[in-house]
């Protein structure tokens, strides 16, 4: 249901080698594009219970994001395209929740 992940953490990212070289980790931010566009990214934010849907990702508790809606509202589809953003774009911020929780959300709002 993912077709990409935007994650410096993952050495198949291009940036890889130089977050690496800058970070002594890779933080819990990250992004990733639904299979489906836009209307697998609205889903997945309303099935989700611990991820909160959020204008922006500065909190401690776990938050999900669509930037065609926040950061990137006024982007024409070609600006997104250079952006490295598509209408399914889903960002991420991982707060100081239980993982297992965390992922039992994502699961469940995946299915």
């Amino acid at each position: 249901k993912i077709e990409r992940v935007h994650y410096p953490g993952l050495s198949s990212h291009p940036d890889h080698g130089l977050a690496k070289r800058q970070m002594t980790g890779f933080g819990g931010m990250l992004a990733f594009d639904m299979k489906a566009g836009l209307p697998a990214a609205r889903r997945f934010c309303d099935k989700s219970r611990i991820f909160l849907l959020a204008g922006s990702l500065g909190g401690v508790e776990s938050l999900i994001v669509l930037p065609i809606y926040t950061s990137h509202h006024r982007m024409s589809t070609q600006e997104l395209a250079a952006a490295g953003v598509s209408l399914g774009t889903v960002r991420m911020s991982i707060g100081l929740e239980d993982p297992d929780d965390l992922i039992a959300d994502l699961k469940l709002a995946l299915a």
